[in-house]
Formats: structure tokens, C-alpha cells, sequence
């Protein structure tokens, strides 16, 4: 057992702070499979309570990218594993929908996308952030310049939506267009929205501040609950239960777990409903 080791084990933390990153990871994986059953066997009457399990996955997942995108010693690399893991859900699912048409199901599945913003406005912080402690006006301009062009990027897919109503434009070529389009990272069109990549950054600003980051995460749930009637996303508030049994530890290295089940369990049960 080494130094560190020793440091670590003598934090003595709480008892009921039992749960690692990983033990996260999985709970988060299999609640997001329950609640992809219920998206492709919708049409089929599939419980709501499946969806509703599924509502706390999103942010137990950025809670955790926002640990990682901490402690990462490439964070170039890291943004670009999940531009490239955005990029294939994107190619994928539009030639899967494609090839395997299902007028019942439609795939527009990519939290590549979400955390690859988050990410993004992770590192503007922080070069604002640097930018105030050391007075270099250049980091704080930079910090705050490249948080609009998440937004400005969104202009081609809004041109191509207008392009669409023109009945002498093939649907084919509209559909590919937008394809393209997606690929073009923004901030307006990721899955669950820009109030979910707010979240993943207040996680990443508050990361030491655990009790903050709940009262985000209930006020955010709050926030939906009145304004957005009907909606069962507030029951996201239940993230706060694993993010206060967080031990601070990562625990089995399943880093590339999350890049290969993500996909794979949307597409077989993509396939499944599509061809049974």
C-alpha cells in the first residue's frame, strides 16, 4: 500500500458515502435502458413508470463527467472521444432510420452531445476563471467570446429548417442536409436542452460543494415541475440521492463502458421493435 493509499483511507469518510464513480455509471446505465425500452415500445403501450425511472439518469451521468473532466490530464483528448462518439450517434441512428425505417420510433438519441457541450463551457469557464486570478484580459475575453459560438453554430441547421418548406427541394437532399448539419456542435439542439448543459457545469463550478449542487439539481426540478406541466424531467430531483452517496472515489476503471453500451443498446433495441 502506497502514501497515497494510506491518505486516503485515513479521510474516514461517512459510512453511507459507499458509492464509487463506476457504482454510479451502472446504476445510471441500467435505469437509461429501462427507460429506452419504454421510448421504442411506446407505440406499444410500455409502462410510464419505466420512463419515469429513467428520469434521474442525465444528471447522475454529468454529475460524473464533471468529476472526470476534473481529474483528466488530456482534456483535449477527452472532447474529442466524445465529439467523435457524438458524430457516429448521429450517422448512425439517421442510417439506421434510414435503411430500417419504424414510423413508430424516432431516434434522436446523442448524450454524446450534451457532455461534449458541457465540456465545452467547462473550459470557457475556466479560462475566465484563470483569466480574473492571474489578470490576463486575453483568458477572460476568450472565456467569454467562445461561449457564444456554441450559439452562433446552430445558424446552418435554422437555415436548413427554412429551406425545408420549399416543396422543390427533395426531402432526401433536406434530410441530409440536417444531417450535416448536426455535426456542427451546438448548444441549442443537444439532447435534453441547454438547462441540461447548465446543469453539468453548476456541477463542475460547485464540484466541492456537494450540498450546492444538490440545491441546483431540486431547484432545476422545481423549476419544471411549475413551469413545464406534465412534464415527469422533474423527477431528475432524484439524482440527488447517488450524488450524496458519493464517496469521492472512482473505482473499477470502465471508462470506454459507457462509449460502447450507449449505442449498442440503442440500436439492438432499435432493431428489435423495428423488425419483430
Amino acid at each position: 500500500m502506497n502514501t497515497t493509499e494510506i491518505k486516503t483511507n485515513d479521510l474516514k469518510l461517512p459510512k453511507y458515502k459507499f458509492m464509487t464513480a463506476t457504482t454510479i455509471k451502472l446504476i445510471a446505465a441500467f435505469l437509461m435502458l429501462l427507460d429506452h425500452i419504454h421510448q421504442m415500445y411506446a407505440w406499444n403501450n410500455a409502462p410510464l413508470w419505466l420512463t419515469m425511472l429513467g428520469r434521474p439518469v442525465f444528471p447522475m451521468f454529468l454529475f460524473i463527467s464533471a468529476e472526470s473532466f476534473y481529474y483528466t490530464k488530456n482534456r483535449k483528448a477527452y472532447l474529442k472521444r466524445l465529439l467523435f462518439a457524438s458524430w457516429f450517434m448521429t450517422i448512425s441512428t439517421t442510417l439506421l432510420q434510414l435503411f430500417i425505417p419504424n414510423k413508430n420510433v424516432v431516434l434522436m438519441n446523442n448524450a454524446f452531445s450534451t457532455f461534449f457541450m458541457t465540456g465545452l463551457y467547462i473550459q470557457f469557464w475556466d479560462w475566465f476563471v484563470m483569466g480574473i486570478k492571474q489578470k490576463r484580459a486575453f483568458l477572460v475575453l476568450k472565456g467569454i467570446l467562445c461561449s457564444f459560438i456554441p450559439f452562433l453554430t446552430v445558424i446552418p441547421l435554422l437555415i436548413v429548417g427554412d429551406l425545408s418548406s420549399n416543396p422543390d427541394i427533395p426531402f432526401t437532399v433536406i434530410r441530409v442536409l440536417i444531417t450535416l448539419c448536426m455535426l456542427i456542435p451546438n448548444i441549442l439542439f443537444v439532447e435534453g436542452g441547454i438547462l441540461l448543459v447548465a446543469l453539468g457545469v453548476f456541477f463542475y463550478i460547485f464540484r466541492n460543494k456537494r450540498i450546492i449542487q444538490v440545491i441546483i439539481l431540486l431547484a432545476l426540478s422545481l423549476f419544471i415541475y411549475i413551469f413545464k406541466n406534465g412534464d415527469i424531467q422533474w423527477l431528475m430531483c432524484f439524482a440527488a440521492v447517488p450524488m450524496l452517496l458519493y464517496n469521492g472515489q472512482r473505482g473499477k476503471n470502465i471508462k470506454n463502458f459507457f462509449y460502447i453500451f450507449y449505442p449498442a443498446h440503442i440500436f439492438i433495441l432499435y432493431l428489435m421493435t423495428s423488425l419483430a
